[in-house]
């Protein structure tokens, strides 16, 4: 059954054909069809990765395959075991006569079970001895209070909020990554772990040995891509709102800051500056001369960006000849896939030719008018029902590909040459550019706890540009709780990869511009947004923390250099920076900016202290200056208009 063919490990079974071989420095890739597929391999998030020799050797048992720390054995009935340095660290789960296993074989359970669908794909699930020793981080970005995904079942499925990268990084020292952009699920249960894809024509899998994490994500980064060089002149305030109207919005908010002596990276144009959706230009009424807009904020030196979605209303001046070209995602059932503002279908971006079509229109209608980056909204694409089932994509049906989209969202506008603000991602995103924004999150205390667990785990599969809506989406400026929340929202975002204000901000009572049910002018905008517009004790709290962030940009420059160097996030757990220290693997609830501030933020409503634990060496308090021995959890103050940071001291050897 077992034969060695192409440096490569194969074997047949049961209508199952099974390919292993090795890959980059210390990693084994697991490819799998059944009879029957329609079975056309694509690389996926590993485009361009060869395959290495390794070194095969037979025994009684059956054959192994070694390459570098990792060591995979397959026995002679086909049971995949995998080692990261002798250490047993992944086996598959059989339940079966046809395996020596000690528990219950009368299940008939198998580890890679294929379930032909109607539809002429396949239900497949792929299980593997859990491990309670065994802790669990990256997935993508998730809204959930855990970094420790042990215990979870996660949807692989891209929506506002959830971005699924299914990579994930053990506590045992080593990386799995699901190359499979099925919608489906992951399981991370105490008795196995499971991935499971809706409509699938393939298995194919990648696991990835070494000696601590930053190793690890360093051999991720090498196949799916490493993020490129950051503009420098990006790392200040960018202001946003939902959302400004006109020209003279834009520039009166530019003005006010700049008499403030306060330096703006950045000015974000939100959704419906435009005539209709799928159109993808200005509407003139409001918008009358955007180069001279742009030229006089590029006088300040404030980049612009502006908003995209991939949404096409019906009665949009290109929706004929889209739909005609194919260039618009197709409903199985119905004739709609989105209807805010709107009867809309969605751009296709799987199609290059679709990718190019739109891109022109945006070149033409903003790029050549001095517009610096795209803000690609509603980047999963969001349907207005998620029925994975009953959408076509060019590169095929959604439920087995769906998850790839933001890729090609974003390989439209930006191909690694600059930065897109976007809602979703997915490998290789961080490549061409993908700074990634955790979507329309709640203006809560609770939300912000998700945000700090999202953002650590997300910087775990490679994407590292990364950040959020200070104060969260939604938030009504006169509840003193939302105010609070603000602010403690705001001194965290300082000591993330960008700080930017945003959300649509209530009560909702500013009447429309005009009467039109279309247009720049019709939808509703949310109260001002900017750092001073929520009154003086906010404000000096939000400027003493941006001059902070200010003093700290050549550092935090360093932080994306080093990223796309060698993959690290910008936010990293704790045990990241310090993987010998078994509590740092506990610790959830704070985090490294890089790997010499210490950043313990405030999660909870009227807290003034909190407890802290530092790891080995010396540590200052950023605020107080005090010094501190690391190993011990201590208790310090939280006063409103500071959280807690915390300076490695690093000694220096006399020579």
């Amino acid at each position: 059954m077992l034969k060695i063919e192409n440096n490569s490990i194969f074997f047949k079974k049961n209508g199952e054909t099974v390919e292993i071989f090795a890959l980059g420095k210390n990693s084994i890739r697991v490819k799998a069809y059944f009879k029957g597929s329609k079975v056309e391999y694509r690389n996926w998030a590993l485009e361009g990765v060869g395959r290495e020799k390794g070194n095969i050797q037979e025994s009684n048992d059956g054959l192994s395959l070694t390459n570098g720390l990792m060591k995979v054995v397959v026995s002679k009935l086909g049971e995949i075991s995998f080692y990261n340095k002798d250490n047993l660290i992944l086996k598959e789960q059989y339940r079966s006569f046809d395996f020596d296993q000690p528990h219950t074989p009368a299940l008939r359970d198998v580890a890679r079970e294929w379930k032909a669908n109607q539809c002429g794909n396949f239900h497949l699930r792929v299980r593997f001895e859990g491990n309670d020793d065994e802790k669990i981080y990256g997935m993508g970005q998730y809204q959930i209070p855990y970094l420790n995904l042990k215990g979870t079942k996660l949807e692989l499925a891209q929506k506002n909020t959830q971005v699924s990268i299914p990579f994930y990084l053990s506590s045992l020292n080593y990386g799995f990554l699901w190359n499979n952009p099925a919608v489906g699920e992951a399981t991370f249960a105490k008795n196995y772990t499971e991935f499971l894809a809706n409509g699938t024509q393939f298995l194919d899998y990648v696991i990835i040995g070494g000696n601590n994490p930053k190793e690890i994500i360093e051999e991720l980064t090498d196949f799916v891509g490493k993020a490129p060089k950051f503009p420098s002149n990006l790392l200040g305030l960018w202001q946003s709102k939902l959302r400004y109207r006109s020209e003279k919005e834009i520039l009166d908010v530019a003005n006010e800051y700049k008499r403030r002596n306060i330096d703006l990276s950045a000015i974000v144009i939100d959704y419906f500056h435009w005539t209709r959706q799928g159109e993808w230009e200005f509407d003139k009424e409001y918008w009358p001369n955007p180069r001279r807009m742009c030229e006089e904020l590029h006088k300040d030196n404030i980049k612009v960006f502006v908003s995209i979605w991939p949404t096409v209303d019906k009665k949009s001046k290109y929706f004929n000849e889209m739909e005609e070209n194919g260039y618009l995602i197709k409903p199985i059932r119905g004739t709609q896939s989105y209807d805010f503002q709107g009867d809309c279908l969605i751009a296709d971006f799987t199609d290059s030719e679709a990718q190019k079509y739109v891109f022109n229109l945006a070149k033409k209608n903003y790029l050549d008018y001095g517009i610096d980056y795209f803000w690609l909204d509603q980047a999963e694409p969001e349907f207005t029902s998620y029925d994975f089932d009953n959408y076509l994509f060019n590169l095929g049906p959604s439920i087995e590909v769906a998850n790839c989209y933001p890729y090609y969202y974003l390989t439209a506008f930006n191909k690694g040459e600059g930065v897109s603000l976007i809602r979703s991602a997915w490998f290789g995103s961080q490549k061409n550019g993908a700074l990634l924004w955790s979507g329309d999150v709640p203006g809560t205390f609770e939300a912000l706890k998700d945000q700090l667990c999202a953002g650590l785990n997300v910087g775990l599969t490679g994407v590292s540009w990364w950040t959020t809506d200070i104060g969260g989406f939604s938030g009504d400026i006169n509840d003193k709780v939302w105010r609070e929340l603000l602010i403690r929202w705001f001194e965290l975002a300082v000591f993330t990869p960008i700080l930017r204000m945003h959300g649509d901000r209530r009560p909702w009572n500013i009447p429309p511009l005009d009467e039109r049910d279309f247009g720049g002018g019709f939808c509703h905008t949310g109260q001002a947004n900017e750092i001073y517009s929520f009154g003086e004790e906010i404000y000096k709290i939000l400027l003493k923390n941006l001059r902070l962030r200010e003093r700290i940009k050549p550092y935090i420059k360093s932080l994306y250099d080093e990223s796309s160097k060698n993959g690290s996030p910008i936010m990293r757990t704790m045990f990241y920076e310090f993987p010998d220290d078994k509590k740092c693997y506990e610790v959830e609830d704070q985090y490294m900016f890089g790997d010499r501030y210490l950043v313990a933020p405030i999660l909870n409503y009227s807290e003034r202290k909190r407890k802290v634990y530092l790891p080995i060496g010396s540590w200052k308090e950023i605020h107080s200056n005090k010094t501190y021995l690391g190993e011990q959890e201590i208790e310090v103050d939280a006063p409103l208009d500071e959280i807690p940071v915390f300076k490695k001291i690093v000694k220096v050897k006399s020579l």
